[in-house]
């Protein structure tokens, strides 16, 4: 009778830890997929630079979360300007908000004529300034 008893307290315990496993994986399993669905929820708006220095008004439009500007090739918004550094600013998006930030440039980043030294919040209408090269920046 005691043999009977041990098998089954046994297949019980065996029951419950796999119980438990499945209850530990579908629980991963559900986090990950919320994790999932906020990441592909925070939508990038699209960033419009207008370059004010040429009658045109040249316009880029980004989508990316960062874009680093300089003369570069490898930068995602090449300025041909010898003022402007190799790598000059990085605009970036993160805390649902536009950031600019000076890459250590020679000639300097003015926001609205201001010189930064840290990374900035900036807003839709903001005028950018690398070296020589003026350009407003518009978001939606």
């Amino acid at each position: 009778m005691s043999g009977i008893l041990v098998l089954a307290l046994r297949i019980i315990i065996t029951i419950c830890l796999y119980a438990f496993l499945a209850w530990a994986l579908y629980t991963i399993w559900r986090d990950l997929q919320l994790s999932s669905a906020l990441l592909t929820s925070q939508i990038v708006p699209t960033l419009t630079i207008t370059f004010l220095d040429n009658e045109e008004h040249d316009q880029r439009e980004y989508k990316t979360s960062e874009i680093i500007i300089g003369r570069d090739p490898s930068c995602e918004c090449i300025l041909s300007d010898e003022t402007v550094s190799a790598h000059h600013a990085r605009l970036s998006y993160h805390h649902k908000q536009w950031w600019l930030e000076d890459l250590n440039s020679t000639n300097g980043t003015f926001l609205n004529e201001e010189p930064i030294s840290t990374a900035t919040v900036i807003i839709s209408g903001d005028e950018i300034r690398c070296g020589r090269v003026n350009f407003e920046v518009t978001f939606r």
